[in-house]
This record gives structure tokens, C-alpha cells and sequence, in this order.
């Protein structure tokens, strides 16, 4: 039987001092993770944005598990002194050689999370990517698309580029475009789309509903209703809209023209 204090045969270390790093080790992940919820939970009682509350909870959580594991290699008689200045070395190193994107990621995140031009939960368009911001961490960004796809983004790709933000504002406008044929009585057609949308529930009555010809195009004279709605009730308002305005021309008579090919075969 091997005593608890006797070194195991090629490692050199004792079963007591395995043990003890085992525990330190699970012991120090179960507090880190109380004392991050504990921060974030502190400082939800604040006025900082749940981005930022986020942010810092991850850079905490990095931070105290590097110490647990730096713990538990000292308590298997590794000496912690050395292997510090070894990682403040290699970490000097790297960042001489290759850490120019990393550090600008990072630099980009704290930014972020201080402007706030974006926001949890907020549905954004950044690098070609629309999606609700799921999360910000200390490297990259993560979205939640309609579909349920999880993207990231570098959080120096987020920063260099338009940010467009679609639930920031309480409003929107909705537009509806729809063509209607050459020859047209064009005030009843207008007549019909203002109706349209005054009597939707969900359309805003200031700023007021208006349609406007949007361009004389080859096979029609396409109208744009242009219909102001809450930012929740957005895609509801357009879809009825778009519906709506289809029915009411087509119960009414008025042409929808739509592109039309015509193959005419000869016969030789």
C-alpha cells in the first residue's frame, strides 16, 4: 500500500499533494463562479447596461480561474514563482510578435461596452450580419439570427464598421412598395392605401401615414406606403399591410402589372 506521502514512481508527486490539487482545483472553480455571480448580481443594483455588467463578469471569471489553476499547480510542488515570470515571458513574447488583432479585439470590446452603440437583446446590422445581440466578450461579439444561427464577430470588425441598429428608437416607419398599372386613376389608388393604414390599429396617427409615387418604372407606376408603427409592432404593421393593400387592389380592380416574356416560335 503506498502512503499518501510517499512520491508516485515517475511523476514524483505524493497522492496527498494529488488530492489537494484536485480540490483546490473544483473548490476554487465552485467559488469563482459564486464570486462572479455575486459581482454581477452587485452590480445589476447599479445604473451600468447589462452589456457591461456581462463584459466585466467574463474578464472577472478569466482572472480567477488563472489563479485557481496557478494554486493547484503549487499545491503539486510545482514552484508558482517561476512559472509566473515564465508566462509573463512567453505572454511578452507573443504579444511582440502576434497579438496585434487580439489586442485590438480587445480594445474594441471595452469601447463597445462604454458607448454602447450597441446593446443586448438590441436587433442590429454589423458586418453583413443582422441579428438580436446575444452577448460581448472580451474578443468578439455574438448575434442570434431570426433562424437561430449563433454568429461572432471580431469585436475589431463590430468597431470599423456601420452599425446599423433597428430597436434602438420606440419607432419606425414601414414602408410597402407596390406597383400599379400605366393608366391607373392614381387618386383612388392613393385614396385606398391611406385608408388602408388610418384604419389600422397598429399605424401611428403622428407622424402621419402618407403615400408618395416612387418612380415611374417600365411596366408600372410603383406607390410607397409609408406607415409609422411602434418598433415591436414592426413586422406585424408590414405584413398587413403588404396583404392588405394587395387584396384592396385587386377587390377594387386596380391592376398589379408583374414582368411578362412573350416567346413567339416561327415555323420554317
Amino acid at each position: 500500500m503506498v502512503a499518501l506521502d510517499e512520491p508516485l514512481p515517475y511523476i514524483g508527486v505524493t497522492p496527498f499533494q494529488l488530492v489537494s490539487a484536485l480540490i483546490i482545483l473544483i473548490l476554487g472553480y465552485i467559488v469563482a463562479k459564486i464570486l462572479v455571480s455575486l459581482f454581477k448580481k452587485s452590480m445589476r443594483k447599479t445604473k451600468l447596461s447589462p452589456l457591461v455588467i456581462e463584459f466585466l463578469g467574463r474578464f472577472l471569471a478569466i482572472l480567477l480561474y488563472i489563479i485557481v489553476i496557478i494554486v493547484g499547480l503549487g499545491a503539486v510542488g510545482i514552484s508558482v514563482s517561476p512559472l509566473i515570470l515564465g508566462i509573463s515571458a512567453v505572454i511578452g513574447l507573443i504579444l511582440g510578435f502576434g497579438l496585434q488583432d487580439t489586442l485590438t479585439n480587445l480594445a474594441a470590446g471595452v469601447w463597445i461596452a462604454a458607448l454602447r452603440p450597441i446593446d443586448l437583446g438590441e436587433v442590429v446590422e454589423v458586418s453583413g450580419q443582422v441579428g438580436k445581440v446575444s452577448g460581448i466578450g472580451l474578443m468578439s461579439t455574438e448575434l442570434m439570427t431570426p433562424d437561430n444561427r449563433l454568429i461572432t464577430i471580431p469585436n475589431k470588425l463590430i468597431w470599423g464598421s456601420i452599425i446599423v441598429n433597428y430597436t434602438r428608437m420606440p419607432t419606425r416607419r414601414v414602408d410597402v412598395d407596390i406597383g400599379v398599372a400605366y393608366g391607373t386613376d392614381l387618386d383612388l389608388a392613393i385614396k385606398l392605401a391611406m385608408d388602408l393604414m388610418r384604419n389600422h390599429s397598429k399605424v401611428l396617427d403622428d407622424p402621419e401615414p402618407s403615400v408618395v409615387i416612387a418612380a415611374l418604372a417600365d411596366s408600372s407606376i410603383n406607390l410607397q406606403l409609408r406607415a409609422w408603427a411602434k418598433t415591436e409592432d414592426y413586422w406585424d404593421v408590414k405584413g398587413d399591410l403588404t396583404k392588405g393593400i394587395y387584396e384592396l387592389y385587386t377587390k377594387e380592380g386596380i391592376e398589379i402589372p408583374f414582368p411578362q416574356l412573350d416567346v413567339h416560335m416561327k415555323n420554317e
